[in-house]
């Protein structure tokens, strides 16, 4: 399924017609669309074929990677944000004032933990961050009609409801597991003193990030009240 989901992908993102693609892989369009709707399994010799048309990798093709190049990704990989210079978004101030405070108060949502020292915790809260990204990414890629739906594996009618869904899982176990239940994985969560902070507490320990977090607090329940109000 992933093989065929990705080259549907990588010949839309192209740009070319299926009768195109088949005539320079060399096999009929009947066949390529049998590959590309997962009606049949090609040989390796096309998926190499595949490959070098495209000008990835094998692995990518197969979905054993997420990089058009094959390379599995490590902490050592992934930039810095730190590192990285920030830049003014085509003249506007905002983005990157929020870039900024999100950023920021990540550095002390994971400090803090670390400082848990919970495997599932930290599963859980990552899990809730990375699906709301991919929410607000693939709503965005989706709205421009020429942008090929293939990249994504759950299907258009489905994602928003099954991705909201994994949040609030994802939500509900980080709250039971504070709360001393055991999780599938790990032992109950007991030390929640490690977790005591105050404001103050907050400016000595991230002098360069509580005033982010601060503001970010602030205006997400400066939004929360605006939605109260409407109701």
């Amino acid at each position: 399924m992933e093989f065929s989901r990705i080259i549907t992908l990588l010949r839309k993102e192209r740009g070319i017609t299926q009768k195109q693609a088949a005539q320079d892989l060399g096999v009929s369009q009947a066949l390529l669309s049998h590959y590309e709707k997962g009606i049949r399994e090609c040989g390796l010799d096309f998926v190499v074929r595949v490959a070098d048309y495209y000008g990835v990798s094998c692995d990518y093709l197969l979905g054993r990677s997420a990089e058009r190049t094959g390379q599995t990704l490590s902490v050592e990989d992934i930039p810095n944000p730190e590192s990285v210079k920030d830049n003014v978004y085509r003249g506007s101030v905002l983005p990157t004032m929020n870039k900024k405070l999100i950023a920021n108060s990540m550095n002390i949502l994971f400090d803090k933990l670390a400082a848990c020292n919970d495997k599932a915790i930290t599963t859980e809260v990552s899990a809730y961050l990375m699906l709301a990204v991919y929410k607000m990414f693939r709503l965005m890629y989706s709205a421009h009609p020429r942008n090929a739906q293939s990249l994504f594996s759950v299907s258009a009618t489905r994602w928003q409801g099954y991705s909201s869904a994994a949040m609030q899982t994802c939500e509900a176990n980080v709250s039971a597991a504070l709360a001393g239940e055991e999780l599938e994985e790990g032992k109950p969560f007991k030390d929640v003193e490690r977790l005591g902070m105050t404001t103050e507490t907050l400016s000595r320990e991230y002098p360069m990030f509580a005033s982010s977090l601060l503001n970010l607090i602030k205006t997400s329940e400066k939004q929360i009240g605006a939605q109260n109000a409407g109701h």
